[in-house]
């Protein structure tokens, strides 16, 4: 394995997930309602997906990208109505603010498949992630070993990402209050709600 190319692809993961948008938010939020192991699970949920669509561009899956490309539309029209409604069950959620028992958490895989879900519906990454990889390894797609290689430092960066950040945020659960849980919740919401409303907005002015 090159492990120069690893730990450049693990930096690539990480650069990728830290900037917070609404699923760092989503994230966040998760943890300090349902603790770090549904908040953990719910990054990993962007990690596959960023692995996904690393696995494209290092692979070379010309054929497969130009499919997403052309659904990029009614994908991401449908994320914003996601994003909307995740943002409307976190408003009607908040009133309850206080950090959920065990038995009142998401399951995990309901956790994962949403975050899942609303990473992939924004198939423009795609793009993004073919100029990186042409960057940081151009001309890979016929040497299997070292696309893998890339992958999985792009999976690994990322779930190292969410790790730290369900972790931070585990931390501060331990000292919030009912009354700052509930601000955080419904402002969860409302920015949730922005990002659904700008998504749209740009779909309707393309």
């Amino acid at each position: 394995m090159d492990f120069a190319l690893l730990g450049r692809s693990v930096l690539m993961g990480l650069s990728i997930a830290a900037p917070v948008g609404p699923i760092g938010l989503l994230c966040m939020q998760r943890t300090l309602q349902h603790g770090p192991r549904i908040g953990f699970v719910s990054g990993l949920g962007a990690a596959s997906a960023d692995a996904l669509y690393g696995a494209l561009g290092a692979f070379g899956m010309v054929g497969v990208t130009a499919v997403f490309v052309a659904l990029a539309q009614p994908l991401a029209a449908a994320g914003a109505l996601f994003l909307a409604w995740m943002a409307w069950q976190l408003w009607r959620g908040g009133a309850a603010a206080k950090p959920a028992a065990a038995g009142e958490r998401p399951g995990a895989w309901a956790a994962y498949g949403s975050v899942l879900a609303l990473t992939l519906s924004n198939p423009m990454t795609i793009l993004s992630f073919v100029a990186i990889f042409a960057g940081l390894g151009g001309g890979m797609a016929n040497d299997g070993p070292a696309a893998g290689t890339m992958v999985l430092g792009v999976a690994l960066g990322s779930a190292a990402w969410w790790l730290l950040l369900a972790l931070g945020m585990a931390v501060l659960r331990e000292r919030i209050t009912a009354a700052w849980l509930l601000a955080i919740n419904r402002l969860a919401a409302l920015v949730l709600l922005g990002f659904a409303g700008w998504q749209l907005a740009r779909l309707a002015g393309a």
